[in-house]
């Protein structure tokens, strides 16, 4: 929520990697400003949550809740990337790897920056 209320253009770059929340906080950059470098992977997923060892209600208590989560993750990776709220949804159901041209095509980005002096 905090980047939607920037006033200021926020400028998002992947370097490497930018996996799970990381990928999310790339695509909430400011659209015409998310940027990669050519080499860089982004990887989307559903959320995670840890349940071992605790009782049942307290499990099923997380679970509504991660299962909350992950429809308000996706309804706002679908806006940010221009994807269909089925396609995201499908694709974060297990890790999604895409390369930094892919992550550009799919709309997690905006450009892949190919030389220095494009930076």
């Amino acid at each position: 929520d905090t980047i939607q209320y920037i006033k200021s253009d926020v400028v998002t770059i992947c370097v490497g990697l930018a996996a799970s929340m990381g990928a999310f906080l790339l695509a909430a950059g400011t659209k015409g400003k998310r940027v990669a470098l050519p080499h860089s992977r982004i990887m989307i997923h559903q959320p995670l949550g840890g349940t071992a060892q605790r009782q049942a209600s307290d499990i099923e208590i997380e679970a509504r809740e991660i299962l909350r989560m992950k429809d308000q993750l996706n309804k706002q990776l679908a806006d940010m990337s221009g994807q269909t709220i089925e396609k995201i949804t499908k694709d974060t159901d297990r890790d999604y790897f895409l390369s930094a041209d892919d992550a550009k095509a799919y709309g997690l980005i905006d450009r892949v920056i190919s030389h220095p002096s494009e930076a």
